[in-house]
């Protein structure tokens, strides 16, 4: 058996666990985003600055459909919700609330292509959801 072999198969795991651990750190990395680095990207994609003030009555008024968000999320998302027909318990949906809203991406646009079918009948601009996360980013506990 070849020493130099050998030693060289002996390291090679040490070197995969800190690979898989690196890889895992900076795909948690890319995930975790915070809530103004998203609002900025949706601002970015309507071009036009967010306003918080659209924000809120496009969040507690109805838009044709049977439900608004607040239906579910509450008129005051700093507090729980529950969801309408279900009766599950939602986590508060401002930020400043909840820690975990709106930091990784992938989650806040499947929610929002969810939410704003049930809401609208379509998918919400990005216009609507950068006023919408400006209002949520406006309110404290």
């Amino acid at each position: 058996m070849n020493p130099h072999h050998s030693a060289r198969t002996a390291h090679r795991p040490g070197a995969l666990v800190g690979l898989a651990v690196t890889t895992l750190l900076f795909c948690t990395a890319v995930r975790a985003a915070a809530p103004a680095d998203l609002l900025s990207t949706y601002v970015s994609q309507a071009g036009q600055p967010a306003a918080a003030s659209r924000g809120e009555p496009f969040f507690t008024q109805r838009h044709g459909k049977e439900w608004s968000c607040s239906t579910c999320h509450g008129a005051v998302p700093v507090q729980g919700g529950k969801h309408a027909s279900t009766g599950k318990p939602i986590e508060p949906l401002a930020p400043s609330a909840n820690g975990k809203r709106f930091t990784d991406p992938a989650k806040t646009e499947k929610w929002f292509r969810r939410n704003c079918n049930d809401v609208v009948g379509r998918e919400c601009s990005p216009a609507e959801k950068a006023d919408v996360l400006a209002w949520l980013l406006s309110l404290n506990p």
